[in-house]
């Protein structure tokens, strides 16, 4: 392993992410790795890791390298991988503009779930194209102690499950997983989403990461709520021809999610680099053995 191992910190609506800026994928992450670099008092904490590689020296990533030049690898913070993240993608392509790859406008990330077109825009917001929605059918259930809710089974690209509830504290302190029913309907875990009303088109949620437990934001289920409120509200634009555009309030800020007729779901919110410096390689070695 290199003796010197950059890394950043960066934040999305308080959604936190460790940064390791890898271009040629030399740097060796296994799971165990990333969960020590991601622990809040041993390492330097994040709710996951964003790996900056370039497509085309990453196996999983080769076959998009003509259409995006950079692969987000990311990991949860237990250092298990995910498809996808919303506010890790505007918080890589903040990191890429940071270090000089791109400059603000518009850029392509390749992901686990697709490539994704992002803007940066002047005023310091990104946004994404987070892709289409996915609604399997099938009732979903969850349960936080004793009580249950009816959720809505949506796919980003991960999968999630929305539950409408009359108050957010009844999703309880969300350290460990809410049970959901049937388990055949998630095989993998799930995210899970408990939203209340904040006024026309407006929501505020709180979500348990499969992998992370709560975070103060998450920005494929920020959009996974606003499909499932759309469709409760009885709005659907594919049918009606009408973007529709909610605002959705998480623990670590706003961002805006528009639903376009062509199904094309669009994420607006801020991305901020905090810091960087480097990661000491012998504590990373300790770690592992």
């Amino acid at each position: 392993m290199s003796t010197r191992i950059a890394f950043l910190k960066g934040h999305g609506t308080e959604n936190d992410f460790v940064i390791v800026p890898d271009p040629e994928n030399a740097v060796d992450l296994p799971p165990a790795a990333v969960a020590a670099l991601c622990d809040r008092r041993a390492g330097i904490g994040g709710d996951g890791l964003l790996h900056v590689v370039r497509s085309a020296a990453h196996p999983e990533a080769k076959g998009m390298a003509a259409e995006a030049e950079w692969f987000m690898d990311y990991r949860n913070g237990d250092g298990s991988v995910a498809e996808m993240c919303g506010n890790g993608v505007r918080v890589f392509a903040r990191y890429l503009q940071h270090a000089g790859h791109v400059t603000a406008g518009d850029l392509a990330v390749a992901t686990r779930g697709g490539v994704k077109r992002v803007h940066l825009a002047k005023n310091g917001d990104v946004t994404v194209g987070m892709g289409r929605a996915l609604l399997p059918e099938g009732d979903v259930e969850v349960s936080v102690g004793e009580r249950s809710w009816p959720a809505r089974n949506v796919n980003m690209g991960n999968p999630h499950a929305v539950a409408f509830v009359a108050d957010l504290d009844h999703a309880g302190d969300l350290y460990d997983a809410p049970p959901f029913r049937p388990a055949a309907a998630y095989p993998d875990g799930v995210n899970v989403e408990f939203v209340v009303d904040r006024g026309t088109r407006h929501v505020a949620m709180r979500v348990h990461e499969r992998g992370s437990g709560e975070t103060r934001s998450c920005g494929t289920g920020a959009c996974a709520v606003a499909v499932a409120t759309a469709r409760r509200d009885g709005a659907d634009p594919a049918v009606t021809g009408t973007p529709v555009t909610y605002t959705v309030d998480v623990p670590g800020g706003t961002l805006v999610i528009t639903e376009r007729p062509d199904g094309e779901i669009e994420m607006t919110g801020p991305a901020v680099i905090v810091a960087e410096g480097e990661i000491d390689a012998t504590w990373l070695e300790e770690v592992l053995n």
